[in-house]
Parts: C-alpha cells; sequence; structure tokens
C-alpha cells in the first residue's frame, strides 16, 4: 500500500454531540508518505512482518521477503502477488535463492539464465517444487489477494479519520492498528458462490 499520507487536520475533530455528527476539519496539512508492504496470513487473518517506510523499491520488497522468512525460516511458504515488477526482481530471486541455497548458476540480469528477464524471473520465483514460492495473480483480480481486503480495513477504520502529525507518528498508529487486530484476527469467510457478476 503506497503513498499513505500523514496528513494532519488544521484544525481539532469536533466530537458527536446529542443532534449533531461528528465534524472533521477539511483542510490540512501535508508531512509526508509512508509505504507499507504486509503479508496476510490466511489461516489466522493476522498480518505478518509488516514493512513501513518512506519508499517501495525492488530492495524495500526483496527485505521484506527476507525478514517474512526469517520469522519462521523452517515454514514453506506461499505469497500470493500481482504482476507489478518488484515482484518480479533480481534482488528477490537472489534473496529466495540465498535462502533456499540454490545451488545453480543464477545467470546474469538481461542476458542469461534464470535473470535474463522479468519472466524467466517469476518463473523461477512461481516454481511450485520451491518452498518460497510466488503465485502471481491474473490482472485485474485485486479483489482475489485477501490482503486488499485488510487494506480496506485499515484506510477506513485509521487513515480516512485519522490525524497526523509527522510520519514517525502515522507510521507508530499503523503498528498500532495491526498489533491490535492481530489480537483479535480472525480468517476472512468468502461469500461469492461462484453465480456470474452479470445477469
Amino acid at each position: 500500500m503506497t503513498g499513505i499520507q500523514a496528513l494532519e487536520r488544521a484544525a481539532p475533530t469536533l466530537p458527536m454531540q446529542p443532534g449533531k455528527v461528528e465534524r472533521r476539519e477539511f483542510e490540512y496539512v501535508r508531512h509526508g508518505t509512508q509505504s507499507l508492504i504486509a503479508n496476510f496470513q490466511v489461516a489466522t487473518g493476522q498480518v505478518v512482518a509488516p514493512s513501513l517506510g518512506p519508499t517501495r523499491t525492488e530492495a524495500d520488497f526483496a527485505a521484506h521477503i527476507a525478514q517474512t522468512v526469517a520469522t519462521d525460516p523452517d515454514a514453506g511458504y506461499i505469497f500470493l502477488v500481482d504482476h507489478l515488477n518488484t515482484h518480479q526482481s533480481e534482488s528477490l530471486v537472489r534473496v529466495v535463492a540465498a535462502v533456499e541455497g540454490y545451488p545453480g548458476d543464477l545467470g546474469v540480469k538481461g542476458e542469461s539464465g534464470i535473470l535474463a528477464s522479468m519472466a524467466s524471473r517469476a518463473a523461477f520465483l512461481s516454481d511450485p517444487n520451491r518452498w518460497i514460492q510466488f503465485v502471481y495473480l491474473p490482472k485485474h483480480t485485486s479483489w482475489l489477494n485477501q490482503i486488499e481486503l485488510w487494506f480496506s480495513i485499515l484506510t477506513r477504520r485509521l487513515l480516512k479519520r485519522g490525524s497526523f502529525p509527522s510520519t514517525a507518528a502515522l507510521r507508530e498508529q499503523i503498528l498500532a492498528f495491526i498489533a491490535y487486530l492481530n489480537c483479535h484476527a480472525k480468517p476472512f469467510r468468502w461469500t461469492y458462490t461462484g453465480r456470474h457478476l452479470r445477469p
């Protein structure tokens, strides 16, 4: 989730009173942005090893995956991701190969081997025989990735109504929100029955 803005309301929010709704100031001061990279554990409904920082680069995503795997190095991992270039990067292939102890030659980016192209890197990362596997969702199907549902909860319950005087305060509140929801987490229940979306 990129571009999470640390917006501070220009005036305090006026609380609800009998016969009156809560009133929030529409003017705000911008204090910068943060990017959240998070994993949603489908079986428990918890967010695992979130990464918050000013950017979402190839190096940031690779470091996030390394941090996630370090939480339980003996477990197998299946990551559902979209086709973003950082999800098929040279850095990510190198992290996965290093963690798994891949014995082969990875090649040279743009020239040969596994690193030759995004397609060859994606093929390596999505190999079902790997214990760290990436599943690339079809385009325009972000709703299949449950972290997107969780991001909408974060937006509605914290970000939309919040006032953040700095990026540090934004970061602190997001991490506290994650910790709180993890204590009360339940897996999402899919209610879609397979009925066609169009009549």
